[in-house]
């Protein structure tokens, strides 16, 4: 029995990239001063300054490695096809406006893969074990929905019934790493209970990256370039860089929390412990990707097909295989395991796919690797991670990131309140930060909408006790 692509790929929305191939754009020398620097050139950075250039306002984008896109990259050199090295979906089509954009820049769209299947051991479930997994998957939602009702906030583990019996480490494994990078124990009840939903998936074929990349085109800016110290507080502002000073009416800060933490951006001032703790509490989790181009087709699978197993633990993978009818399969490891793998290098990595390959299909794996290629986000230096995933007692953390600090604003998907961990997510904050950046130089009246109708998301209309669950709306 397979289930339905609104199953295992809501949870594969994952920004766990890493900054090694990417599409280029129109590299520009370091300007004296400009009305809005931008720090990145992610999609929040690029949507931010898109936003500014279409006031008429001088904007700069200084983007501290050597390509655009930021934890968006596609890698079209190492297997001769895109290969999403990090986010690899946009979300709910009918009312993300990057599927419009995607399409104005002359890109292809399609609907992801219609159907996945589990594994239990070395054959497929049978519908009833997979009626069985669902049921169970509903109930966990479900209590960590109810958990999150609460006065204090809670772990997502905290909540899981007790007796999940042969499904509890893959429904552990499908909310928790699968869908935030980081483990049920280490996240908020409530953060999870709050994500908008995620289930109508939509691929871009030539891969995220290249669409970022493609917006990117009209944006001046400045790569290879790190805002190594920003001074703020006064009425203008100043970005350091290795190229020079930059002065600057407002600066946009896109960097993620844990590039944010770790110290490599100076502020002078310092930033107020307020935005400080929360940077703390939204850091990022992890997730790669092992990417093995196989000889022939040893798993007998069908073209992009998505696959789980039941797991006994948490060493374990969710595989995407014969992407785009080739002959490509990639393994997501995610979480502290997959934060545990990932830091002992890529023969590790590989051993790991072969092994786990080798046990649901039985075949000579190893054999048939023609080539392979693994991500590792926690060691790329601009990065430090995947996604953002709230700490217990952490998801009002966002809403305090988003605060505006006079002339200094932060952006990017951690930033979102509901759509934290996607492409679209930081997209919609940097639209938003530049129009908040805009007003605050005089170049927007206070009472311009923030942005055009339709972009924003609708406020929920139901009690949240008459909404499914995150599991009911994640299945046919």
């Amino acid at each position: 029995m397979t289930i339905s692509r609104r199953g295992f790929l809501t949870a594969s929305a994952s920004l766990a990239l890493t900054p090694m191939f990417g599409t280029r754009t129109r590299a520009v020398p370091v300007p004296r001063e400009a009305d809005v620097v931008v720090v990145g050139a992610g999609a929040a950075g690029i949507a931010a300054a898109r936003r500014i250039m279409a006031a008429n306002r001088k904007v700069i984008v200084i983007e501290a490695t050597g390509q655009i896109g930021g934890r968006c990259q596609t890698d079209t050199a190492s297997f001769g096809l895109p290969f999403d090295r990090g986010a690899r979906w946009l979300h709910n089509p009918d009312t993300n406006p990057m599927v419009k954009l995607a399409r104005s820049v002359g890109l292809d769209i399609a609907p992801a893969p219609p159907g996945q299947r589990i594994r239990v051991g070395r054959r497929n479930a049978r519908a009833s074990e997979t009626e069985d997994f669902l049921a169970t998957l509903v109930r966990a939602n479900r209590a960590i929905d109810e958990a999150s009702h609460g006065k204090a906030d809670v772990a997502c583990a905290a909540a899981l019934p007790a007796d999940l019996g042969n499904w509890a480490a893959t429904v552990e494994f499908v909310l928790g790493p699968y869908a935030s990078g980081k483990d049920l124990k280490d996240l908020s009840a409530m953060d999870q209970a709050r994500a908008q939903d995620r289930s109508a998936l939509i691929a871009c074929r030539q891969g995220v990256g290249t669409l970022i990349g493609k917006l990117a085109e009209p944006v001046p800016v400045a790569l290879s370039t790190p805002a190594t110290r920003i001074v703020w507080g006064g009425r203008e502002v100043s970005v350091e860089t290795p190229a020079g000073k930059i002065s600057a009416r407002a600066v946009i800060v896109t960097a993620s929390t844990n590039v944010l933490s770790s110290g490599a951006i100076k502020f002078t001032p310092e930033l107020p412990k307020r935005q400080v703790d929360a940077v703390t509490k939204l850091s990022l989790g992890s997730f790669d990707r092992i990417a093995l181009q196989l000889s022939g087709d040893p798993l007998g699978l069908s073209k992009d097909e998505v696959m789980i197993e039941q797991s006994a633990g948490a060493r374990t993978a969710a595989l995407f295989a014969n992407i785009g009818d080739s002959s490509l399969c990639m393994l997501d490891v995610a979480g502290g395991f997959g934060r545990d793998l990932s830091a002992q290098g890529d023969a590790a990595m590989r051993a790991f796919a072969v092994e786990w390959l080798t046990k649901l299909f039985g075949s000579d794996i190893a054999a048939s690797v023609r080539r392979s290629s693994a991500t590792r986000w926690n060691a790329a230096p601009f990065a430090l991670g995947a996604m953002s995933a709230a700490a217990p007692g952490g998801q009002p953390s966002r809403k305090v990131l988003a605060e505006p600090l006079g002339s200094l604003f932060l952006a990017g998907e951690a930033t979102h309140e509901t759509l934290w961990g996607t492409v679209h997510g930081a997209w919609d904050s940097g639209e938003r930060t530049a129009e908040a950046a805009l007003k605050r130089i005089g170049a927007l009246r206070a009472d311009v909408p923030a942005a055009p109708e339709g972009r924003r998301r609708a406020p929920r209309t139901r009690p949240r006790d008459q909404r499914p669950s995150a599991a009911e709306r994640a299945f046919d």
